[in-house]
């Protein structure tokens, strides 16, 4: 392999991602040419389905979105609209909000450590191969997911597509006796999480480091979730009804997904862009676990972003139980949101990432225009750029270990195109 000068390297399908794409890389002269994170699947036209609908539909629909991240579709779209008519939920309700979010954190951010991104580092082919391998370790993360999964059910109403949530707060408060259940479940968690961190922070991990502009909330007295101000590294922070000011979307050829710039530049979002922005403000006892493992207030390197995701479950759980143990019932399950005429604007952190919407108004609740942004299209612009500075030096693998490099790299980001077993089908098209 190491003699030739030119390869042409096409992934074919891009499966175990949430969708469907596929990876190109050109090679000249010893040189990448060109990388293109190809996303061919059609567009689902949410923005356009959106419009003429009431005012109040936005977070069940959108919600649609994703089957792994609901929860943060509903958030930013409860956001928007309350936004646009003027109202703020806070209290109590705003805590239940943040519970709800932390169990998709938790249930999320594990999924992908054990059963899409782990195996790579342990040269497992699938979390089915872990389970032959580690059964216990296996089965801690999915008592891990499970107790995120809970979360989302008790509050949510359901663990996929939560229904529960509505403009203003909640269909339905939880009882006193489904969060004790909820306490006891994330005491153990708690624990899993611990042994998480400490267990992926001992995987090899490749050498690369970023550059990128980093895009994330901040908030002064925590670590933002589901809310906060967008901050970036290098554009410092903005308001978020100038968003689409600071972060542009365009199209290229290669890919039915947009692309994002923050500023003209590339950009990331996602844990490795919330910890650089945000990590001083975690729990002391949270900078302390982490630093015990290794993992400082700054991490440049991709590969590393399963540990700051293990942090971030540990965080989300130790979360999850200060807002049980200081609950009181609000006194109704949601406050009035009557719909106005006006433009608002929405942004929480989903797991992979900042996630925003924008919602123009009526006098009569309707919908004439949305705009969302996923973390995903912002991300695909970096993931290219780190693709391209990762196969360089490694050009002397042959194709197959290139390709579960490039797997395990692309992995890194968690791309909500994330499900099926097999990630990468290689062809090389030699010239």
């Amino acid at each position: 392999m190491t003699h030739r000068t030119q390869r042409l390297l096409t992934v074919g399908a891009l499966a175990r991602v949430e969708g469907e794409g596929a990876l190109h890389v050109s090679v000249r002269g010893g040189e990448v040419e060109d990388v293109r994170l190809r996303i061919y699947e059609p567009p689902r036209y949410f923005e356009a389905l959106l419009r003429g609908r009431r005012y109040t539909e936005p977070p069940d629909l959108t919600s649609r979105i994703c089957g792994i991240c609901p929860v943060a579709y509903q958030m930013s779209a409860c956001h928007a609209v309350e936004d646009a008519c003027g109202v703020v939920v806070d209290g109590q309700l705003a805590q239940l909000r943040r519970l709800l979010y932390c169990g998709e954190w938790i249930e999320s951010h594990t999924l992908h450590i054990y059963l899409l991104h782990a195996p790579d580092f342990l040269r497992l082919p699938d979390a089915l191969a872990l389970a032959r391998s580690d059964a216990a370790i296996l089965q801690r993360g999915l008592r891990l997911k499970k107790a995120g999964n809970e979360i989302v059910e008790v509050l949510g109403g359901r663990v996929i597509h939560p229904v529960n949530v509505r403009l203003g707060g909640f269909h339905r408060l939880p009882t006193r006796a489904e969060l004790d259940h909820l306490a006891m479940v994330l005491r153990q968690a708690r624990t899993d999480a611990e042994d998480t961190l400490g267990w992926v922070a001992g995987f090899e991990f490749p050498d690369l480091a970023i550059s990128h502009e980093l895009l994330a909330l901040t908030e002064p007295d925590g670590y933002a979730i589901d809310s906060g101000v967008p901050t970036g590294a290098l554009a410092g922070p903005f308001p978020v009804r100038d968003f689409e000011q600071h972060v542009r979307e365009h199209q290229v050829p290669h890919s039915t997904a947009l692309h994002a710039t923050l500023d003209g530049r590339p950009h990331l979002a996602g844990p490795l862009a919330r910890w650089n922005l945000g990590s001083e403000r975690l729990p002391a006892e949270i900078r302390a676990l982490a630093a015990q493992v290794g993992l400082g207030p700054r991490c440049d390197n991709p590969f590393r972003s399963i540990v700051v995701r293990a942090a971030e479950v540990l965080w989300a759980v130790t979360e999850a139980q200060r807002i049980i143990e200081r609950y009181q019932p609000p006194p109704t399950p949601a406050v009035p949101v009557p719909p106005r005429a006006a433009t608002g604007f929405g942004v929480t952190e989903a797991p992979r990432g900042l996630l925003y919407h924008r919602y123009d108004l009526d006098e009569a609740g309707i919908v004439r225009k949305a705009v969302i942004v996923p973390p995903t299209a912002q991300n695909q612009n970096a993931i290219e750029v780190d693709l391209r500075a990762f196969i360089q030096p490694r050009l002397h693998l042959d194709d197959a270990e290139l390709t579960r490099r490039c797997e395990q790299a692309i992995r890194n980001y968690d791309p909500c195109i994330s499900c099926a077993a097999h990630f990468l089908t290689l062809t090389m098209d030699r010239r």
